[in-house]
């Protein structure tokens, strides 16, 4: 039995196809979604969302949103979302560096939970982006190679 993923952005569908597992940044930790799971709501945090099909593992780059789970179907509502093949790396880096230093020297108040996020972004983005690159487009796929 497979599992029915979509995740979407405001801007498009991002990823829509029956897959065995779906893991995902929770706020409270990381979920481990399998066909049949008991239906939930949450909401989810910055963070890499793993897919899992056959022996293959998709990497994701989610910035927050929220994840509906049904027995045999998950929607994720996400803020941003990114296949790790898209991530920029270079990019990334230049705005993790534009957010820590706009930390370092200060910003007004009510623009720091919004800098601090975009620097939880950016860690991200590099994050799931380095570890597709480290293994190189032939490991992806491999089992055991999350």
């Amino acid at each position: 039995m497979l599992l029915r993923l979509d995740i979407v952005t405001a801007e498009r569908n991002v990823y829509s196809d029956d897959i065995d597992m779906v893991t995902a940044p929770g706020i409270e930790g990381e979920l481990g979604i399998l066909p049949r799971h008991t239906p939930l709501m949450t909401a989810l945090q910055p963070g890499e969302l793993r897919i899992r099909k056959g022996d293959q593992v998709e990497l994701f780059a989610v910035g927050g949103g929220f994840m509906e789970v049904r027995p045999n179907r998950v929607i994720v509502l996400a803020e941003s979302a990114e296949h790790a093949m898209e991530i920029d790396i270079e990019r990334a880096e230049a705005a993790r560096e534009r957010a820590e230093k706009m930390l370092e020297e200060g910003v007004p108040e009510g623009r720091i939970e919004a800098i601090e996020g975009a620097l939880r972004r950016s860690r991200v983005r590099l994050k799931v982006g380095r570890r597709r690159r480290r293994r190189g487009r032939a490991d992806v796929g491999r089992p055991g190679g999350e």
